[in-house]
């Protein structure tokens, strides 16, 4: 019989899965031979060493071009592999760490390029992949934050978007995320990492220090709102699927879920975890929020109920539209087409793109 949390992570991720770079036949492959959590990584891994090494084939035989798109494919499934597999903290950080190699030798070949950058940060670093439109000019730009199980490995289909509107892209491990999960737990003030990222990411050559955006998704939808109420260099703010208030939605998450936050977040049990993440709330900041805000959310979203997103962009009036998909699940990844189109349109208007 199939092991509970397999089937947990098949209902609720699948599509997420296919919008961000997985094979639909992989993926019904892969899950289709899983009965046991505990094979989930190795499974993953095992896939998307396939990838891997057809990227390495085609490097060394000078496809570069079909190298950058193999390689960057392994890191999506080895970063699936690891993504909320916290019981088992060194076969995880072994799949996390071909992520990371797979898709840095990726970079160079991906069109258009892309560059890594490590941002110190408190005595670790954020590591961040900056991809601009073309060499030359001078570009608008959209921070890209991960929720709490996603990381930089994983954004790849939503940076094309703004990259074919003439916007460069930053997408960036922050805080219990990616690279810095290991060295920086979860935190709620994302002001203080987001003002790191953007002073960054505003010194940069070709980037366009006026005309800065931010997109969040799930938790990252909570972060981003979070950094525009305190970083006033933000000019527009996209917050997909994020809370009001994480601790509020915490007996509907999945174990899963529960399990990542409470080792991400460097908290000891459950209850731990669960009064650390009422900490993650936008009270007190939404009246900080004076920049226009795009907030997504799907009314049959299982993870953070809309009425979460309707706080958010009540709270924050005027400058707040609502894009609320009465079919979107958690990240309305199984309508994606009903909203990243319009959200990257979105996004350029509000930068001048």
């Amino acid at each position: 019989m199939i092991d509970e949390r397999v089937a947990s992570a098949i209902a609720h991720w699948k599509p997420r899965f296919t919008a961000n770079g997985v094979s639909p036949s992989d993926f019904e492959r892969i899950t289709g031979e899983l009965e046991r959590w505990e094979d989930w990584c190795a499974a993953w891994s095992e896939a998307a060493g396939v990838h891997e090494a057809l990227g390495r084939e085609a490097l060394a035989a000078g496809r570069t071009r079909s190298a950058g798109a193999h390689l960057a494919q392994a890191a999506v499934y080895f970063h699936f592999a690891k993504f909320v597999f916290v019981d088992d903290l060194d076969q995880m950080k072994r799949a996390h760490l071909r992520a990371v190699r797979c898709l840095n030798d990726a970079l160079l070949h991906l069109d258009p390029p892309g560059e890594r950058h490590e941002i110190p940060f408190e005595a670790a670093a954020l590591v961040g992949v900056l991809r601009r439109p073309a060499p030359n000019g001078s570009f608008p730009a959209v921070i890209l934050i991960p929720g709490l199980d996603s990381a930089k490995e994983e954004l790849r289909p939503t940076e094309a978007l703004f990259l074919e509107r003439g916007m460069a892209t930053f997408s960036v491990d922050g805080p219990g995320q990616g690279e810095a999960e290991y060295d920086l737990p979860i935190r709620a003030d994302w002001e203080v990492p987001g003002a790191a990222i953007v002073e960054h990411l505003a010194s940069l050559p070709g980037i366009d220090p006026d005309r800065i955006g931010v997109w969040g998704v799930s938790l990252g939808g909570y972060y981003a709102p979070r950094v525009v109420s305190g970083v006033e260099r933000i000019r527009a703010c996209i917050a997909l699927a994020g809370p009001y208030n994480f601790g509020e939605v915490w007996e509907g998450l999945p174990l899963l879920t529960r399990n990542t936050f409470r080792v991400r977040s460097g908290t000891d049990d459950e209850e731990s975890a669960r009064r650390k993440a009422l900490t993650l709330s936008l009270e007190g900041r939404t009246e900080h929020i004076s920049v226009p805000l795009l907030v997504v959310m799907g009314k049959l979203d299982r993870l953070i109920p809309y009425e979460q997103a309707e706080r958010v962009a009540g709270e924050v009036g005027a400058n707040a539209e609502l894009l609320l998909l009465e079919d979107g699940n958690h990240g309305c990844a199984n309508v994606a087409y009903k909203h990243r189109y319009k959200s990257a349109d979105w996004m350029a208007e509000h930068l001048d793109a």
